[in-house]
């Protein structure tokens, strides 16, 4: 064997060493787990064939505690690029088997490397997490390999689209990095995320409480909000992760793909003209709305667990992507609280960075009273809505279906937040208030001096009824140019694609500023 065959050799025994992690053992005993391995992942995520492996030869450098006997190539992360129906992504991929993923200097200089370059050329970053958090062997260093991959979480926040899934452990300042992307998938019964772990809780507060309920996917997706999407198992993640992408543009320059759509833009649905009920406090499925409306009735709800009194979704019209916001009427009559408001303007937020339109369907009673929101500052959580509608520039398309009353009018979207094309069904109430809170703030002297309560019950009765002839109807706002148009409602489809290809070219600008002071 000559010199450079060897040399060959060696490169492909090297290789070999590399794929194998931590060893066979802890690579079954992940299978065992219901887990894959790193490699694994990366194989099922990008397209077959197209994965550039870098750094794979990359060791630590610690010496002490005894790792100067124990290395292993790769250092418990892979990472590269590849693709994902042919468009370019970056990967990370922690390795569970290589000291419990654990996160030390040199994984994470791995891991910055790939960051650095998917913003250098404008492609999504992705990043499995699996890990028991920072390598403690290491110290300051593991630390500060933390803050190096924040810094570049928060510099590439708006720039190019950042997903996590989290298919293991996620804790202590592990967290931070997926609670600083854009989306995070976790999955059901094999993982979890929390700043602190069950011992440390039960030591400080003497709580006792399993990982799962601490910070399951579960708990995650619909008590906390953390968690964007819920999969009950790996390849589910990773398929909703292609899924994901194919709404998103590679970074925030460029628009969002354009699929081929052959179903027709003019297709009419009967059913909506009967959708909403003759009383006005009984609730209907708004979801039977946006799949009325969307292309082939298909959309990718996002946080479909939390705060399900308000929908926020991607979905296509005509084959262009755009995120939809609906009031909820099933759930807590589609009410405005603090957990949809913080969830519809973080949904905003994102769609405006990466130039999806925003189509918003309205059907909203107001904010929900009470000391529990208000101590808990539903004024500001409220506002961030408000803040997020007003400071969007991509095109905004709205359509009231029903109720509009209130602040929550305002908040949603409406004309006087630079709403570009506003539209009610003819069942469309924008007023203040409902009409029977309305007649007793408005006319409460003349209530008081009625003693006889069946003339006082025919007087409300009369009352609220000339009320509800002026304001349970769009026509009004449509007088002062607050609504562009009145539409039928089998119509909506078609009225919304025309609106958003007629707002293609739409250019606006906010002020110069270093950045907004929104209310956080």
């Amino acid at each position: 064997m000559s010199t450079q065959e060897e040399k060959i050799k060696e490169l492909i025994d090297l290789r070999e060493k590399a794929k194998l992690g931590g060893g066979e053992k802890r690579i079954e005993a992940q299978h065992k787990k219901g887990k894959y391995t790193a490699r694994e992942r990366i194989d099922m995520l990008l397209d077959e064939g197209s994965f550039e492996e870098f750094d794979m030869f990359v060791s630590h450098r610690c010496i002490d505690f005894g790792l100067d006997k124990e290395s292993y190539l790769s250092d418990g992360v892979v990472t590269g690029y590849g693709t994902i129906d042919g468009r370019l992504v970056y990967v990370f991929s922690q390795d569970f088997t290589v000291f419990g993923g654990s996160l030390s200097e040199m994984f994470a200089a791995k891991i910055c490397k790939i960051m650095d370059m998917a913003m250098k050329v404008g492609a999504p970053v992705i990043g499995i997490n699996d890990s028991g958090g920072a390598r403690i062997q290491e110290g300051v260093k593991s630390l500060g390999g933390y803050a190096d991959i924040f810094q570049r979480n928060i510099l590439a926040s708006g720039v190019i689209p950042q997903i996590s899934a989290v298919f293991g452990p996620c804790a202590g300042g592990a967290v931070y990095s997926p609670a600083l992307t854009d989306f995070i998938i976790m999955s059901r019964n094999t993982s979890y995320m929390f700043v602190t772990g069950p011992k440390v809780v039960k030591t400080v507060t003497g709580e006792t409480v399993t990982s799962d309920e601490l910070g399951g996917a579960g708990v995650h997706s619909s008590k906390s909000g953390v968690a964007h999407f819920v999969a009950d198992n790996e390849e589910e993640g990773i398929m909703l992760i292609r899924k994901l992408l194919s709404y998103l543009p590679q970074n925030n320059l460029e628009e969002p793909p354009i699929v081929p759509c052959d179903d027709p833009i003019d297709r009419l649905e009967d059913s909506l003209n009967e959708i909403i009920p003759d009383n006005p406090n009984k609730p209907y499925d708004v979801k039977e709305v946006i799949e009325a409306i969307v292309d082939y009735g298909e959309f990718l709800e996002v946080q479909r667990d939390y705060a399900p009194n308000i929908i926020t979704c991607f979905a296509r019209f005509n084959g262009q992507s755009v995120g939809i916001v609906a009031n909820q009427p099933k759930y807590l009559a589609g009410v405005l609280d603090i957990n949809s408001s913080r969830k519809a303007a973080r949904f905003v937020r994102f769609c405006d960075a990466f130039n999806i339109p925003l189509v918003t369907l309205v059907d909203v009673p107001g904010f929900l009273p009470g000391t529990a929101q208000e101590y808990n500052g539903i004024i500001i959580h409220g506002a961030k809505l408000l803040y997020a509608y007003g400071e969007a520039t991509v095109p905004k398309v709205t359509v009231i279906l029903r109720k509009a009353y209130g602040g929550a009018y305002d908040v949603m979207s409406s004309k006087h937040l630079r709403g570009d094309i506003n539209y009610s069904w003819p069942s469309g109430e924008i007023a203040v208030m409902g009409p029977k809170g309305a007649i007793e703030v408005l006319l409460s002297r003349e209530l008081k001096t009625i003693e006889d309560e069946k003339a006082k019950v025919e007087f409300l009765a009369k009352k609220e009824k000339e009320y509800k002839e002026k304001f349970a109807n769009p026509y009004v706002a449509a007088k002062f140019g607050y609504l562009d148009d009145v539409i039928e409602p089998r119509n909506t489809r078609f009225r919304i694609i025309r609106a958003l290809q007629s707002l293609a070219t739409k250019k606006d600008t906010n002020p110069p500023k270093k950045h907004s002071t929104m209310p956080l």
